[in-house]
């Protein structure tokens, strides 16, 4: 493209892990967001951006940058580097490449213009590479020169091979299913433990679980709600209908006949913003509302409340669901993605054999969730019920000593496929 790009070498803090950045100023050093301007709105040069991107990493991986070092695996990860795959595909004696899908609705589809204005080789446009019903689609490059696909939960490996989330692009995920795994995100316990978290009210144990009461106190002082033994629903999410808030907004009004409290932490839509705001104003005895991120709200939100919602209409893998069963803040979660596959839900069977975890319903609709919070309640109201699933969820381990392992078995599987080309 014409402009200088430099590398900066790094270290990541304290380790010896080397990082190299991508230095460009025309495209990276600007006010705003990694892919959105001030606005809100996608870059408009993003395409040229992510593709300069791609190409650095690129001669990198084919030692063509100076560093005297190769790769033996490339991995790369969204859209955003789709095109790494697919320009190494045209390279000899390669890298091994793998893709890793987080979220699958997010394309990078691009005008045929667009192709063209990146002068990308014209062996790539066609509908078994790039081309995408007449566009030039970025996240096609990993998905179909990678040597390895993986993605965030084998649950959404799945689901991503169907039409309903497969977003267009499931038959070509169908093909490919023999090289796609799911392997679940870790949670990093440094900072999501109950146990020496520096942001929440007091430290608690599964073995000593005492001190949750006075994360609850705390929580509940900072909305401003009564300090009860009340169960408290708490909910963490950006506001857009994925997350299901809509649902959380709807089922709300219907539960005022029982006993309960909700907090929420998040932004998004302005609608959801201005609708929970309205609940808060209405009900301020049982609903607390802050918009906006606030890490150590969220960590004490974590800590505070007995119930965490996540119904989200798909959620690739989530996060928040493991920190609430570290935290004993047992997850209502939409049988779906990651979420179906951390959460157990608790039935007479699951008590009895040690496996239930939360709370957890079949379809994204307001009766679903409704039910399930409710399951939620009744299990609150019985103390042997609720210490047993809180002891449950509390001894999960989803760090990621499990899920490396899995990342290392596809890496040394990349490799193999890349040497016998």
């Amino acid at each position: 493209s014409g402009h200088n790009v430099r590398l900066l070498e790094g270290r990541m803090p304290d380790s010896k892990v080397v990082v190299w950045l991508v230095e460009s100023p025309v495209h990276f050093s600007r006010e705003g967001g990694l892919y959105t301007a001030p606005d809100g709105h996608d870059w408009a040069d993003n395409a040229e951006r992510f593709a300069l991107f791609s190409r650095t990493v690129v001669e990198i991986a084919m030692n063509r940058a100076g560093l005297n070092w190769q790769p033996e695996v490339v991995h790369s990860n969204d859209w955003q580097t789709g095109l790494v795959p697919a320009l190494l595909s045209l390279e000899v004696s390669r890298p091994g490449t793998v893709f890793s899908i987080h979220n699958l609705a997010y394309q990078g589809v691009f005008p045929y213009r667009t192709f063209a204005q990146l002068a990308l080789p014209a062996a790539l446009w066609s509908y078994r590479s790039l081309e995408y019903y007449g566009k030039l689609s970025f996240i096609k490059g990993g998905l179909v020169f990678a040597d390895r696909l993986s993605t965030v939960s084998p649950t959404y490996a799945k689901e991503i091979g169907t039409p309903t989330l497969g977003y267009g692009l499931d038959s070509l995920l169908r093909y490919r299913c023999d090289r796609l795994t799911g392997i679940l995100n870790g949670v990093d316990y440094s900072v999501w433990d109950p146990s020496s978290d520096p942001l929440i009210d007091t430290p608690y144990t599964a073995e000593q679980p005492a001190g949750k009461a006075n994360n609850k106190h705390a929580l509940q002082r900072h909305f401003g709600l009564p300090q009860k033994a009340t169960p408290l629903l708490g909910m963490v999410s950006r506001m857009v209908e994925q997350k299901g808030i809509d649902l959380v907004l709807s089922a709300i009004p219907k539960l005022l006949d029982v006993p309960f409290q909700l907090v929420i932490l998040g932004s998004g839509e302005k609608r959801f913003e201005k609708a929970a705001l309205t609940l808060a104003k209405r009900y301020p005895q049982q609903i607390g509302v802050s918009i906006g991120y606030d890490e150590s709200l969220a960590h004490l939100i974590e800590a505070g409340a007995d119930m965490f919602l996540m119904p989200s209409r798909f959620e690739p893998c989530g996060l928040n669901q493991l920190y609430s069963l570290r935290y004993g803040t047992l997850p209502v979660v939409h049988k779906t993605g990651g979420l179906a596959d951390t959460v157990t839900h608790t039935t007479p069977q699951s008590l009895k054999d040690g496996t239930a975890t939360g709370f957890v319903f079949e379809f994204p609709d307001v009766e679903g969730l409704l039910w399930a919070i409710k399951q939620g309640l009744d299990c609150y109201e019985k103390s042997g019920c609720w210490s047993q699933v809180m002891q449950h969820a509390m001894h999960q381990d989803f760090s990621w000593g499990h899920s490396a392992r899995l990342y290392l078995s596809l890496y040394r599987q990349a490799i193999q496929d890349a040497a016998s080309i």
